[in-house]
């Protein structure tokens, strides 16, 4: 059985090691300068991702700073939709400068995890991605109301697992503010991966399984030690035999 996934991460968040995980991703989600970076860091972090053959994608937020984007908003629909168009649209023009074509967006943080539930705000992070560039991917967690809202727009989806996160019985992801949320070792994380992989299906924290689709695997830049953890996680696939590239072209 021949497996394919992408490995995503993170960047142009400020967190110091992009250089060395773009080595390694094979999309990069990159931060538009609303929840962390600026328009400096994201045109550098788009040059040194073009270099490296990165497929890049947006990475809009919500807009604070002081909580990292992490800290759940309230906004009407209309104020979502500009939020992302905004970002989307700066993000598209320093790419478009640099003639490197844009992949995906991926919702960060709070953002992320709410368009995952509320059909509400998925449907408003949907609307402004069809609106500006209608034919990039999102990435969405699988069986999401973003997964879902992006369908029905018939815009590509591209199933969206965390090998350095646990899961709730849910499928939703364990809360950071709980000891658990993380998980910190890239041969478990690799097991793991490969299991969802082959068999459609995660470990919860109450050891109930919980169904998934993988098509690109999330690597978080900003945590500890993630570069190591992205270089042991790509070895490990690598000796399971699963080859790592960016969607649709593994």
């Amino acid at each position: 059985m021949s497996l394919a996934v992408d490995l995503n991460a993170d960047l142009g968040e400020g967190a110091g090691h992009d250089e060395q995980l773009l080595t390694l991703v094979t999309s990069a989600n990159i931060a538009c300068g609303v929840h962390a970076g600026n328009a400096t860091m994201m045109r550098e972090t788009l040059l040194a991702a073009k270099e490296r053959r990165v497929a890049v994608g947006a990475h809009p937020g919500f807009d604070d700073r002081a909580n990292f984007g992490r800290r759940e908003m309230s906004l009407k629909w209309d104020e979502l939709f500009a939020l992302v168009v905004y970002q989307l649209g700066a993000f598209q023009a320093l790419a478009h400068s640099l003639d490197l074509p844009v992949q995906h967006v991926k919702p960060h943080g709070a953002l992320y995890n709410m368009a995952a539930r509320d059909e509400r705000i998925a449907d408003a992070v949907v609307q402004a991605v069809k609106r500006v560039s209608p034919g990039l991917m999102i990435f969405a967690p699988p069986a999401s109301a973003l997964s879902r809202a992006a369908e029905a727009s018939e815009l590509p989806v591209a199933r969206e697992v965390f090998a350095d996160r646990n899961y709730m019985p849910d499928g939703s992801l364990v809360p950071r503010d709980q000891p658990e949320a993380l998980l910190h070792d890239p041969e478990e994380a690799a097991n793991r991966v490969f299991g969802m992989l082959r068999d459609g299906k995660v470990r919860a924290i109450d050891g109930s399984e919980v169904q998934v689709q993988a098509d690109t695997i999330c690597v978080h830049g900003d945590t500890p030690h993630a570069v190591e953890f992205a270089r042991e996680l790509r070895t490990a696939l690598h000796q399971v035999g699963v080859m790592v590239g960016p969607p649709g072209n593994v």
